[in-house]
């Protein structure tokens, strides 16, 4: 006689309320970047079942925002908090949803999902990217018991249904964003360099930058504060370090900043 295997909370929660306290056809999707070692990364969690990879997403209750609802996730998956989120687009098409991913996850449980369930008609997601530290975040203890890893963005493969063009859109906004709203608050040690922090703009943009133009615009903007101390151990000069000023940070964040890179 085979082993019963228990359902996961998280699972049962759905079973049992399901669309009595969700939002059905609607849900959130976070594109989580990191940046470490000079390169751009995702979280993706793996999907076991169909042993591809995935997005940290959710279900939206019925009495919530859905910025609140991505915030929520967003914490659930990473347990990071007061961190920089952004929407950026919604995903619609009508084949997007694959049902039998869903019902394959149930069946692992002994648990039969009729086609006419809410959980496996079609879902309208709405996209989020955050910002996130790369060393914050531990990944081992992402509500996931498949696993979860930092994919660089270069090297995305097995995403499962439209992930992998929900990354992308998210770098694009990103790329986009980055002419008028500030970054790397999130993304870089709280002490750096100037030229760490043009490295992680030409990561994202996917160009180089001239260094005067960067370093001149960088503080014609008011966001960093330039540190005594210097970085040491290199081979060249030691460039001076800088932190991020919270206060014109935020600032900026809420009012924008001019330019384009």
């Amino acid at each position: 006689m085979s082993k019963k295997v228990a359902v996961p909370a998280n699972l049962k929660s759905v079973l049992e309320k399901g669309d009595k306290i969700f939002q059905p056809g609607i849900s959130v999707d976070c594109a989580i970047f990191g940046f470490h070692e000079n390169v751009l990364k995702v979280l993706l969690l793996k999907v076991k079942q169909s042993n591809k990879w995935a997005l940290p997403g959710g279900f939206i209750f019925k009495d919530e925002t859905i910025e609140k609802a991505a915030y929520r996730v967003l914490h659930e998956r990473t347990g990071v908090d007061n961190i920089f989120l952004q929407q950026f687009n919604a995903f619609g098409d009508p084949n997007r949803s694959d049902p039998t991913i869903h019902q394959n996850r149930y069946l692992e449980y002994g648990i039969k999902i009729p086609k006419e369930n809410w959980l496996v008609q079609r879902f309208i997601t709405i996209g989020f990217y955050a910002l996130i530290d790369f060393t914050e975040v531990k990944i081992d203890d992402a509500i996931s018991n498949e696993g979860a890893e930092w994919i660089d963005v270069n090297k995305l493969s097995n995403l499962m249904m439209d992930h992998e063009a929900i990354v992308l859109k998210a770098l694009e906004a990103l790329r986009t964003q980055l002419a008028y709203l500030p970054i790397g608050r999130n993304l870089l040690p709280k002490k750096f360099t100037m030229p760490e922090l043009q490295k992680l703009y030409e990561t994202i943009l996917d160009q180089k930058l001239d260094r005067r133009n960067f370093q001149r615009k960088m503080i014609g903007f008011g966001i960093l504060n330039k540190l005594s101390e210097t970085r040491k151990g290199g081979a060249h000069k030691a460039p001076f370090l800088y932190t991020f000023n919270d206060k014109k940070y935020q600032k900026a964040l809420k009012e924008g900043l001019y330019g384009s890179w």
